[in-house]
């Protein structure tokens, strides 16, 4: 049998077997349906040419679909606890091998990532710390680590080893083992702090979890999202309670209606979430504002209240009959009268968005008294720090997006879905441990192209193995 008569053979084979992989099913068109179709001629090649050819054919199909699985893109849920009435709002992830779980705090107005060690003693007591000789992957990188913030500091050394949250997996995640914290930094069972600002503001200059999962492409959508629950006004409401919904990759349509406001970061500066406050109301009157960086504002998950600069919030107050700074430790807060139920409107260049009234109260001096404190306080920043701090008092208005590229903030009002949960008492979620609490989405092909591909390309590396082996027979 020569060459050539093989290789007529094998193009008859091929036509046959083309016939059967590629034939539709169902969908035939129907009769008085006419489809016309166009015979091309085979293009001659020579033996070289269809070895290169077939290689070819190979070489698409292996670099297609390995770079699929290499890269699958995924959505994963850590559902949030509130604790101390919206004190603060944390959340579970696991280190290590095997893996521990660990309650972190969740803090868009940070950047490290880091969890009490077993040996930090009185400081850290009774949250379940991490003991890094139980982890076989555990690596010491021998670095210090210290990070200030508003409510205390956190010191210790540098480590990495395998992290996972939400059903993502870093196998090599830097993060520090604090040993000594602020006098009750902590608040049992919170065992440490998930930075997910950006990068440049890492004290230990790692790379935060969320960033790299973003950046390698490994989410849906290159986004995270917030819906946090309210408790604050509830008499009945325990030291723990439900905390809404974070989610990576994807938004929960459920959480929220109509569409999302996006608001790029000022200047494409990645470092806090910024954004600039453009207008301001209070009791439907509005708060003069500076113009520029003077009035960008971090949104910040970690912070309960709200700050900002002394002329902005005594122009806020200003705007309520009766109130009056604090005095003593309520230095740099306001009291006004209960009774008086105060709207605040923000916008950040587009809608405006509502403070609730019951957001607004931080506290009352007595269970008798007609006084309130506000939740918006006076600070002093410097450096690279916005002049507004937006956290929780805000957020637990809106549903928040936190968008990798580009880099953005969006907001979108509440569904009926996520304002019934609030002052909805129910089971503590427990801890997210990989891919048993998560979902994952995985982009896949169509399998009627994947079939054929596959059986086309057998069939030829099926011929010119023959074909070789023919040759040197």
């Amino acid at each position: 049998m020569t060459i050539l008569s093989l290789a007529i053979r094998f193009l008859v084979f091929l036509f046959i077997i083309s016939e059967v992989v590629a034939a539709p099913q169902g969908n035939t068109p129907s009769a008085g349906q006419f489809i016309p179709l166009t015979r091309r001629n085979q293009p001659l090649r020579n033996v070289s040419d269809w070895a290169v050819y077939a290689k070819n054919l190979r070489d698409a199909t292996i670099a297609k679909y390995s770079s699929r699985h290499a890269q699958k893109r995924g959505t994963g849920e850590n559902l949030m606890v509130n604790q101390g009435l919206d004190t603060s709002f944390y959340g579970s992830l696991a280190v290590g091998t095997p893996p521990y779980s660990f309650d972190v705090l969740l803090d868009t107005g940070s950047s490290d990532m880091w969890i009490a060690s077993s040996t930090c003693q009185s400081m850290c007591a009774g949250t379940g710390n991490f003991d890094s000789t139980k982890s076989s992957t555990f690596k010491n990188l021998n670095k210090n680590f210290s990070v200030s913030y508003s409510k205390g500091y956190a010191a210790g050394t540098i480590g990495q080893d395998v992290v996972q949250m939400a059903g993502f997996t870093i196998p090599d995640q830097t993060f520090a083992v604090v040993t000594t914290t602020a006098t009750n930094f902590l608040r049992n069972p919170v065992t440490g702090i998930f930075g997910l600002a950006w990068q440049s503001l890492a004290a230990s200059g790692a790379m935060p979890f969320w960033q790299a999962l973003a950046r390698n492409g490994l989410w849906n959508e290159p986004l995270m999202a917030f819906q946090l629950t309210r408790f604050s006004n509830d008499s009945k409401a325990g030291e723990l309670e439900p905390g809404g919904s974070f989610t990576m990759g994807y938004v929960n349509e459920s959480l929220y209606t109509g569409t999302i406001d996006y608001q790029d970061l000022p200047n494409g500066q990645a470092s806090y979430w910024l954004q600039q406050i453009t207008s301001m109301t209070v009791q439907g009157k509005p708060i003069p504002l500076p113009s520029g960086s003077a009035s960008y504002a971090a949104i910040d998950t970690g912070t309960t209240l709200v700050a900002g600069p002394a002329a902005g919030i005594a122009a806020i107050y200003a705007q309520i009959p009766g109130s009056q700074p604090g005095t003593g430790s309520w230095e740099g807060f306001y009291k006004y009268p209960c009774n008086t139920a105060v709207v605040v409107e923000i916008s950040f260049g587009g809608p405006k968005w509502s403070v609730s009234p019951d957001d607004f109260v931080f506290s009352s001096t007595g269970p008798v008294s007609n006084e309130c404190y506000g939740a918006f306080y006076t600070i002093t920043t410097s450096g690279g720090t916005p002049s507004w701090i937006i956290g929780d008092t805000f957020l637990k208005n809106v549903y928040s997006v936190f968008r990798y590229n580009p880099p953005s903030v969006g907001f979108a009002a509440l569904s009926e879905i996520a304002l019934a949960m609030n002052g909805k008492a129910g089971g503590i979620p427990s801890a997210t441990l990989g891919a048993i609490s998560a979902t994952s989405t995985l982009e896949t092909s169509a399998a009627p192209t994947t079939r054929t591909s596959s059986a086309v390309a057998f069939v030829i590396s099926a011929f010119f193995a023959t074909l070789v082996s023919f040759i040197q027979g």
